[in-house]
């Protein structure tokens, strides 16, 4: 699977109709649909689709067509990424209506090749699930903790300390959360 980091968007246009899809990361979503419908008044139509994975491990996923007949934009975009595999990401094509009708043949191609055409030009990286863990070290031991965990790539979500010592909550590959289990 794969994901994105950043947004990135791109314009398709045919028989004078102009497509320009937004692919961004899930959790930016509601404010990317704001943003759009702000900045493009005049726009038709904000057909969308998203894929994430849930606390569960589930994929969620849905379409909307908003306004364009049943089936032609939402679905099509859905499927897209589906295809490439993409997980945490939403995508949003803003159209403008050019005055020639497309018929449904010829809208489910101009949102899949506008949703293709975005996807080709984002950069994608390789889906990897972060696990976490809570972890108790003693005060003598967190120097050697904090250098070991800089060296594996894990982020420290947080710290709280007692008499004791550390009360650490770690994230990370699960292969490298392992080390300290």
């Amino acid at each position: 699977m794969f994901c994105i980091q950043n947004r990135f968007f791109s314009t398709y246009e045919i028989k004078k109709s102009k497509f320009i899809s937004h692919i961004f990361p899930y959790s930016d979503f509601d404010s990317t649909l704001k943003m759009l419908k702000s900045e493009n008044p005049k726009a038709r139509h904000f057909v969308f689709a998203f894929r994430y994975l849930n606390e569960f491990g589930q994929i969620v996923e849905r379409g909307n067509d908003d306004g364009e007949p049943k089936g032609t934009s939402g679905k099509p975009t859905l499927n897209v990424l589906q295809g490439a595999d993409l997980i945490n990401i939403g995508i949003i094509t803003v159209r403008y209506f050019g005055g020639i009708k497309l018929g449904t043949g010829g809208l489910v191609k101009a949102y899949s090749d506008s949703a293709n055409l975005v996807i080709k030009n984002s950069t994608l990286e390789k889906y990897i699930k972060l696990e976490q863990l809570k972890i108790k070290i003693p005060y003598s031991e967190i120097s050697k903790f904090e250098y070991k965990i800089s060296k594996l790539d894990i982020k420290i979500i947080s710290k709280e300390f007692d008499e004791v010592g550390g009360i650490f909550i770690i994230e990370g590959e699960k292969s490298n959360i392992l080390v300290f289990d």
